[in-house]
């Protein structure tokens, strides 16, 4: 069992945090314009550098070993126990993975479209907490100011929305609500936080269930 991804939606529809560890395939970096500011750096849109430009720079660190001109990424995932991975534009174009902006978009399509169904079969005391494939187990915690915290883990993992609820009540409120460098409901800006990331990959990863 083991645990693939982690996405947080506003009451505005939009992703603005996403975190991932087991998946064996990564979404495409987001097309310009197609997710907020600040939702994950693996997932961002990237930026090309024209050479001439950088070269005629005025400033030039000799420290500076990293260029984004060469159209290569060097690492998209942010687990330093992995070896870094070399992907050229070619062989990302070949790959079957969607975009993430159109990733984000289906993930939270499907959960308000089971949501909706859930309450005209059942009634609105029914709630829509997970929902199993042959591939992933989806989970689903919904806060009461609209936001909604979605986990995807192995199909036999139990439910994890007590997971989702501490992210909620711990990381989430001390690092974002709390914070007020954050903007919240700002349909601008995502809330990848330095201490929220790294305060959520340290629950996760104590999991019984992350291996």
């Amino acid at each position: 069992m083991t645990i693939f991804s982690l996405y947080v939606y506003d009451r505005h529809c939009a992703c603005v945090y996403y975190q991932d560890w087991h998946r064996t395939k990564r979404p495409k970096p987001a097309v310009e314009g197609g997710i907020l500011n600040a939702v994950s750096s693996a997932v961002s849109p990237q930026v090309v550098v024209d050479t001439n430009t950088a070269n005629s720079s005025a400033f030039s660190s000799p420290r500076n070993t990293l260029t984004s001109s060469t159209g290569v990424v060097v690492a998209v995932g942010e687990d330093s126990s992995t070896p870094a991975m070399q992907q050229t534009p070619s062989e990302g174009s070949r790959s079957n993975t969607l975009p993430f902006d159109e990733e984000a978009k289906l993930v939270y399509g499907v959960i308000l479209s089971l949501r909706n169904m859930i309450k005209k079969l059942s009634g609105r005391d029914e709630q829509f907490v997970s929902y199993r494939t042959s591939a992933y187990k989806l989970h689903l915690y919904e806060t009461i100011s609209g936001y909604k915290f979605v986990m995807l883990s192995d199909p036999a993992t139990d439910g994890l929305r007590f997971v989702l609820r501490q992210i909620y009540n711990g990381p989430f409120l001390e690092y974002v609500v709390r914070n007020p460098l954050v903007s919240m409901d700002s349909r601008e800006q995502g809330i990848d936080n330095d201490y929220f990331r790294a305060s959520v990959d340290r629950l996760v990863r104590g999991l019984s269930v992350f291996t």
